[in-house]
């Protein structure tokens, strides 16, 4: 069975190498959509019987490692020194740096290998991070699955 969670945040970016307006400063109200595989517990008098997982507690998993980390900050890859240098002018701002370029497909990828460790079978139901979905415009969204290769 398969379940899916949907978060929302703001938050800024660029793509300095991009050849049209994603090189500039800007911002976008992401969505993030995790997606779980697991079995449907069946155990009487368990708040979680009838379910893969709560989806509670997926948003609390998600939001306290992904979601408030990254929400209204400015994700920011750590060789776009201009930008880093800017930042670093801003008193209190909140910068997350990143090892990659934010792209959409970077950022699924980053949001998949943060949340992966954290649904795993300790439920007891073979339960695992199947897929994050990062929308960046509602038009436009990166899929990072199990089983594909992340370099």
């Amino acid at each position: 069975m398969r379940i899916t969670r949907r978060l929302e945040f703001d938050a800024g970016h660029r793509i300095p190498d991009h050849k049209s307006q994603c090189r500039h400063l800007h911002g976008h109200r992401y969505a993030l959509e995790i997606t779980l595989d697991g079995s449907v517990v069946e155990a009487a008098g368990r708040p979680d019987n009838g379910m893969v997982m709560d989806f509670s507690d997926v948003k609390r998993i998600a939001r306290q490692h992904v979601v408030d980390v990254w929400d209204h900050a400015f994700l920011v890859w750590s060789e776009d020194h201009v930008v880093l240098n800017f930042l670093a002018t801003v008193p209190d701002h909140k910068t997350v740096v990143l090892g990659a370029v934010p792209t959409a497909e970077n950022l699924a990828r980053i949001a998949f290998k943060i949340l992966d460790p954290l649904f795993r079978d300790s439920f007891g139901n073979q339960l695992h991070l199947e897929q994050v979905r990062l929308y960046e415009t509602p038009n436009c969204w990166a899929d990072a699955r199990r089983g594909a290769i992340f370099s």
